[in-house]
C-alpha cells in the first residue's frame, strides 16, 4: 500500500435490498472521485461477490464474512476487532455506513444511521406479530448510544431524524447531516385500461408498515358495495406471523391482492399500470417507493407523518391521509372512484437547514 492515507467505508452488514444499494452507490462515487487520487481507500463488506456487478478499480475490498453470523460477531468485530484495524490502517476517515459507531482509531469518524426503528412505539399486538422488530425496537436505542458522541459528523435521512438523535442522544444538531438518498428513476407510465382503480403498496410485511390499515379500509368499502378498485400488496402471506395474520384476517376481500414479492423490473411494471400508490406506513428513513413513483406523475396517497411530508418534496399530485383512520381512507378512495379525481393537490418541500448534502459528493465535502 501507498504511503497516502486511508478512507475506510465499513459495510459488514450488508447483503441485500437498500442497504446495498447505498453502499455499491457510496463506492462508485469514491472510485471516480478526486478521493481516489488523495487515499486509499477500503470496504469492509460481509462478502465480494455482492459486488460483482458494479465495477470499482480503486476500491480494495477486505471480506469478514462471519460479521453476519450472529449479533455477538457484529458487535465483536466492531468494538474490538475493527480497533485493531485501525490502529494499523491509521485512516484519515472511517465511515460506518450501519448504524453501529465502531470502536476505531481514525482523524475523522462517521456513522450512518437509517435504522428508526428505536423511534416507534409499539403496541403489545405488534410486538406479539412481530417479536424480533420489538428486539430491535428496545436494543437500537443502546446501540446507537454506545460511541456515537466520538463521532465528527452522524448522518441520517432525514429532518425529522435529525431532530431526535439531537434530544435523545444530546447531540449538537451541527455535527448531524441530512442526506436525502439519491434515486434513479426513468420509467414510462403505461396506463392502467381496466375501469377499476388501482393502487399499489410495495412492502416487505413489518409491523409499522400498517397493512392492516388498507385492509380495514377494504372491508369497509366492501361493506358499502364498493367493489371497483384494487389494492396491490407485495407479499403473499408466508412471509412472517404479521403476514399470515394479515392473510387470515383479509385475505377473503376481493380487493386486495396479494402478489408475493417481485423483482424491481416488476415492480416498476406494476408503478406503470397502477392508478396511484398509496402509503400508510407509520415509520420509514426515506420511503424508497414514494420516490420511485414520483417519476410517473401519478397521484400519491401518503400517510399524514414527518417522513412522507420530506419524501415528497416539491410535487403536484399528492393527497395525505390519517394513517389510523380506515373509515376516513375509505371515504376518500370511494370519492375518488365516484368523481374520477384523484383528490391530490399540490404539495412544496420545505428548506433542510445545514448540514445538509443532496448526493455523495456533496456529502463527502462534508465530512473530510
Amino acid at each position: 500500500m501507498s504511503d497516502k492515507k486511508s478512507i475506510v467505508i465499513s459495510g459488514i452488514n450488508f447483503f441485500e435490498g437498500g442497504p446495498l444499494s447505498l453502499i455499491k452507490d457510496c463506492l462508485l462515487y469514491l472510485d471516480q472521485s478526486e478521493h481516489a487520487r488523495k487515499f486509499n481507500i477500503i470496504a469492509f463488506v460481509s462478502s465480494c461477490s455482492y459486488y460483482q456487478d458494479i465495477k470499482v478499480s480503486n476500491i480494495r475490498f477486505e471480506e469478514v464474512p462471519s460479521a453476519r453470523s450472529n449479533y455477538a460477531k457484529r458487535l465483536y468485530f466492531e468494538y474490538y476487532y475493527f480497533l485493531k484495524v485501525s490502529k494499523e490502517l491509521k485512516p484519515h476517515l472511517w465511515f460506518s455506513l450501519h448504524d453501529i459507531t465502531p470502536n476505531v482509531l481514525a482523524d475523522r469518524r462517521v456513522v450512518y444511521c437509517h435504522n428508526p426503528a428505536p423511534f416507534y412505539k409499539m403496541t403489545l399486538k405488534e410486538f406479539y406479530l412481530e417479536p424480533k422488530f420489538g428486539f430491535f425496537n428496545r436494543l437500537y436505542k443502546f446501540v446507537y448510544q454506545k460511541n456515537i458522541s466520538r463521532n465528527t459528523f452522524i448522518v441520517v435521512q432525514q429532518d425529522w431524524l435529525r431532530e431526535k438523535f439531537s434530544d435523545i442522544f444530546r447531540i449538537d444538531k451541527n455535527k448531524i447531516i441530512v442526506a436525502h438518498p439519491n434515486v434513479a428513476t426513468a420509467h414510462e407510465s403505461n396506463g392502467n385500461v381496466n375501469n377499476r382503480k388501482v393502487f399499489i403498496f410495495p412492502a416487505f410485511p413489518r409491523v409499522f408498515k400498517n397493512i392492516e390499515l388498507l385492509g380495514e379500509c377494504s372491508k369497509l368499502l366492501y361493506n358499502r358495495g364498493v367493489l371497483n378498485f384494487e389494492i396491490i400488496l407485495t407479499i403473499d402471506g408466508s412471509e412472517n406471523k404479521y403476514a399470515r395474520w394479515l392473510k387470515k384476517k383479509y385475505g377473503h376481500l376481493p380487493s386486495l391482492k396479494f402478489i408475493g414479492k417481485q423483482s424491481r423490473d416488476k415492480i416498476f411494471d406494476l408503478y406503470a399500470k397502477s392508478d396511484c400508490l398509496i402509503f400508510p406506513s407509520k415509520l420509514e428513513t426515506w420511503g424508497l417507493p414514494i420516490s420511485e413513483f414520483k417519476a410517473f406523475n401519478k397521484p400519491v396517497w401518503l400517510a399524514d407523518l414527518p417522513y412522507a411530508h420530506e419524501t415528497i418534496g416539491t410535487y403536484d399530485k399528492v393527497l395525505f391521509f390519517d394513517p389510523l383512520s380506515p373509515s376516513g381512507l375509505a371515504d376518500k378512495i370511494e370519492k375518488y372512484i365516484n368523481q374520477g379525481e384523484s383528490l391530490a393537490r399540490p404539495t412544496f418541500e420545505d428548506i433542510i437547514s445545514p448540514p445538509m448534502a443532496n448526493n455523495w459528493k456533496e456529502l463527502f465535502e462534508i465530512i473530510l
